[in-house]
């Protein structure tokens, strides 16, 4: 069972139920593969950034949640992802406002899916694979490094179709649309959020 909707009640959202140490040991049990968590940081490192800076300050640790806890099935049930999280949610005691906001993000993809409609969804939807695109584009970069990320470059990369052809465009546009953005300034933010993230590690 998964909510029709976030409430406008964002009480739940500003006290999770889950602290981030718990939610990475998740990461951690259904993940092994490197990547994997690290792709799982990341978009948690985009959720905080745009949830500061699109005016929901306050839910901040509840949208970084939902980016790291976004691909918890993934790696463990490929063919069930985004379905089988339910479960795991369910079992694990997640608060259902984390379940329905996860599961949002394969919207188009899975039987019984979830449109995203709260901004926090939205963003997730579109991040989500911007950010695998971003990441190929850095690696082909000398610096590989963000800082240097252009939106032209990144841009360049999303109109080359072979270039990361597992990250789709399609999917990226349709976040733009949903959220009302124009796709360069998905771009732009996201790069913003990446390089935050990397500057916060340096």
């Amino acid at each position: 069972m998964v909510l029709d909707h976030l409430p406008e009640d964002n009480a739940g959202r500003l006290a999770p139920g889950i602290t981030r140490r718990e939610a990475f040991a998740l990461v951690e049990k259904y993940n092994k593969e490197p990547f994997h968590i690290q792709h799982a940081e990341t978009v948690e490192a985009v959720m905080r950034y745009f949830a500061a800076n699109l005016g929901y300050a306050g839910e901040v640790d509840f949208w970084g949640l939902v980016g790291l806890l976004h691909d918890l099935d993934f790696e463990q049930f490929p063919d069930e992802h985004c379905i089988k999280v339910r479960e795991i949610f369910d079992e694990e005691g997640i608060d259902p406002q984390l379940k329905r906001a996860v599961v949002s993000h394969a919207y188009g993809f899975t039987q019984h899916d979830v449109k995203p409609v709260h901004q926090m969804e939205k963003v997730l939807y579109a991040a989500d694979e911007l950010t695998g695109l971003a990441g190929a584009a850095v690696l082909m970069r000398p610096s590989k490094s963000t800082l240097d990320l252009t939106v032209q470059s990144l841009k360049k990369k999303f109109k080359d179709k072979k270039f990361a052809a597992g990250c789709s465009r399609e999917v990226i546009r349709k976040g733009a649309d949903l959220l009302g953005w124009e796709l360069d300034y998905l771009m732009e933010e996201t790069i913003k959020a990446l390089q935050g993230k990397e500057r916060a590690e340096l």
